[in-house]
């Protein structure tokens, strides 16, 4: 079955960096596109970004926009999230999921705190 495990979260000052990873296993990772997604506290479900199968093709929330970056190492079955800039407002739940704008499976998410 499909497993995604996300990593990399926690605690940072606003204009901080992290980079997130996911580990995916179950599933030919390399024939699937992904995304990141969040959630904040309250809020519901955001779509952040996601990614081809290829990793040739990318697209970015207008929130995250020149800030983050996604890719993939489909050698690894690994997705990435670099976070650069990062605002109070990023503070949320992070996962990755099956699918490049429609989130199908997902992981448990990991925390990423943006305060001073």
């Amino acid at each position: 079955q499909v497993q995604l495990v996300e990593s990399g979260g926690g605690l940072v000052q606003p204009g901080g960096s992290l980079r997130l990873s996911c580990a995916a296993s179950g599933f030919t990772f390399s024939s699937y596109g992904m995304s990141w997604v969040r959630q904040a506290p309250g809020k519901g479900l955001e779509w952040v970004s996601g990614i081809s199968s290829t990793g040739g093709v990318t697209s970015y929330a207008d929130s995250v926009k020149g800030r983050f970056t996604i890719s993939r190492d489909n050698a690894k079955n690994t997705l990435y999230l670099q976070m650069n800039s990062l605002k109070p407002e990023d503070t949320a739940v992070y996962s990755c999921a099956t699918g490049t704008f429609r989130p199908g499976s997902r992981g448990q998410g990991t925390q990423v705190t943006v305060s001073s």
